[in-house]
């Protein structure tokens, strides 16, 4: 009896269709969020998904000032970063971060969640991320994602 040979299915830029999708963040825990969205951008929703290629979609995030956290993480939770100077360790506290900079807290916890490297780094790119309810991004026509 012969055993029969599937062949697996490696994603080719004819293969790879991106879609448009809109996520309303309002009132959404930040981190269940985020890897919602880190799968669509890294294409692990689809049957073709390839750990190798750009295979995920555009995600337009929308109401990320609204975003929430549970417990003491707006005043317990700190973001740290360096300057590359001695001494130049930065840190804020989420509380903080939201006011002065509301999409930043989204963009990291996303950030985190794909690949370090230049496939990360062009994945990324696919992220648009909004303050408010209006983005400029109508002409493409997103689906909304309900999360």
């Amino acid at each position: 009896m012969k055993a029969k040979s599937y062949k697996t299915l490696s994603a080719t830029e004819d293969i790879i269709e991106k879609k448009w999708w809109v996520v309303d963040v309002e009132g959404q825990p930040l981190g269940r969020v985020a890897s919602q969205i880190a799968v669509l951008l890294r294409g692990k929703h689809k049957p073709y998904f390839s750990p190798h290629m750009d295979t995920g979609d555009h995600v337009v995030v929308i109401n990320a000032e609204k975003v929430r956290l549970t417990g003491n993480k707006w005043n317990a939770k700190k973001y740290i970063r360096h300057t590359g100077y001695p001494g130049g360790q930065r840190e804020i506290v989420a509380k903080d971060l939201m006011s002065k900079h509301p999409t930043r807290m989204i963009e990291n916890a996303v950030k985190g969640m794909l690949p370090k490297n230049r496939l990360g780094r062009a994945i990324i790119k696919n992220m648009k991320i909004y303050a408010g309810p209006e983005h400029p991004h109508d002409s493409q026509q997103p689906e909304v994602f309900e999360i």
